[in-house]
Parts: C-alpha cells; structure tokens; sequence
C-alpha cells in the first residue's frame, strides 16, 4: 500500500509506475460493506490529485466477482435504520459523482458478477472490460428499490433509453458478452485473457500525454456529470421512497426465503 492511501482498510491498493489498482477486497463475490462505501466515496479525489499516477485499475478480488452489491440479510437488519440509509444515499451520490470528476482513466477489470451497486461502479468507468460469463445487472426492482444509485443515471446514457427500460425494470442482467454487443460495456474477453486486455487499454493511456488524456475526460463527462450532480438527489429521493415501503422488506424476505413474494397495493 503506497503511504499515501495508508489510511484504506477495506480497499487494497497498489501501484506500479504510473499504475493504481484498487481492488474491492471482500471476497469471494466482494458484496459492499459500509467501510468500503465510505472508503469508495474519497478514493477518487485521492487518486486523481496525486501526481504519480496517470491510469487507474479498478477490480474485485478473486475470480467470481467484481462486486455483487448489497447483502440482503444486512438489507433486512438495516430496514427502518433511517440514519444508516441517508448515510449510505449520500455516499452512493459521492462515489459516482467521485467516479466521474475523478480527471485520471478507470479502466474497470471485471473479473465476474457485477450485480446492483457494483454494476454501477462497473459502468462507472471510461473503459469497462468483462469477462465473458459475468452477469452485469441491476436488480434493485427485485429487491423492491428503484434503481436511483447510479443505474437509472448511467444506463441510459450508455444502451439508450429502451434497453435500459428493458433491463431496470426487469431487474435481468447480462452476460458480459451480451453487454459488449450492447454497448454497456467496452469489450469482454475470456478469463484468461482478462489481464492481457486490461493492459492494452492501460499501455495505451501510459502512451498518450496525461493532460490531453484528462482533459478529455473532463469533455467527455461534461454531459454525465451535470446530469449526476443535478439529478442523482432526486433519484435517491425515489429510491428512499421504494425503500420505505414494506414491499421493500417483503421483496428481500422472500429472495432470502426463496418463495413469492407478496405485495400490498401502494
């Protein structure tokens, strides 16, 4: 751990050269916890100032996956919780309006599933690079939650709107090679040539001069950017909305009890 970011627990991260890896460090399926989300919220501000680094890699450790977002056990102790949820909502805003000021290149490996608030840590990213059979979704409808942490921001902006309807209405995901032929993602590979892939995109930033390179980042998220910080307040109103509904409860209850679940009329 460069001293720097000695103060990260839940993130390990490395550099190499000009190279900074973060890595989400729960395995096996790296599912967020709330010392990873506060970390996640000033990680970028970090990265992006230091001098020394002109790329970053963001991952999940292990094989299985990236990030398979929240625990539906914790979902159900913290249901009620109104100082932990507004803690979190205001963290999630943080991390995605981080991601994308952040002015250094994220080239996200995804290394496996990429489920909830990991896939939009994923899509996140300037360049996103899946392992073939990883399923990248969204299914806060599922769990009874409107999709207001990243997925009805950065959807739309990278499939269109229809195949973002199709998708976070429905809560199914996609398999990394099905996300690369939509445009969600930037490429998918197989697993063994992950690490080859993602070290194209990285020599290929390490080459260009690192002010044209954020610069244009900076253009190219203008649009996002003002969206995310304009709207993303009102996306989590409605997602805290969803949350305060029992059905929220019930949706979790019944993932967990593996059974229908039933739902009152609102």
């Amino acid at each position: 751990m460069p001293p720097r970011y000695a103060s990260y627990k839940a993130l390990s991260i490395a550099q190499d050269g000009h190279v900074l890896t973060i890595t989400l460090d729960n395995p096996p399926l790296n599912g967020m916890t709330p010392e990873a989300h506060e970390e996640l919220t000033r990680v970028w501000a970090d990265a992006g100032s230091d001098t020394s680094v002109r790329v970053i890699v963001f991952t999940g450790a292990g094989e299985r996956g990236f990030c398979a977002g929240g625990d539906p056990r914790k979902m159900i102790d913290n249901w009620g919780n109104r100082e932990r949820w507004h803690v979190g909502i205001f963290e999630a805003r943080a991390i995605i309006v981080g991601m994308l000021e952040c002015p250094k290149p994220i080239v996200v490996r995804i290394n496996g599933h990429a489920m909830g608030m990991g896939a939009s840590l994923a899509l996140a990213g300037d360049i996103t690079v899946a392992v073939e059979d990883a399923l990248i979704g969204d299914p806060h409808v599922s769990v009874g939650l409107a999709a207001g942490d990243g997925g009805s921001l950065l959807w739309p902006n990278l499939v269109g709107l229809v195949e973002a309807r199709r998708h976070l209405l429905s809560g199914e995901p996609l398999r990394g090679k099905e996300a690369a032929a939509k445009g969600l993602v930037t490429e998918s590979t197989t697993r063994d040539d992950l690490d080859a892939a993602v070290k194209k995109w990285v020599d290929i930033f390490l080459s260009k001069s690192p002010s044209a390179l954020q610069t244009t980042k900076q253009a190219l998220n203008l649009d996002l950017l003002d969206k995310a910080r304009r709207h993303m307040g009102e996306m989590l109103r409605l997602e805290t909305r969803s949350w305060e509904s029992p059905n929220h409860r019930e949706a979790v209850q019944a993932m967990i009890d593996k059974r229908p679940p039933e739902f009152i009329d609102e």
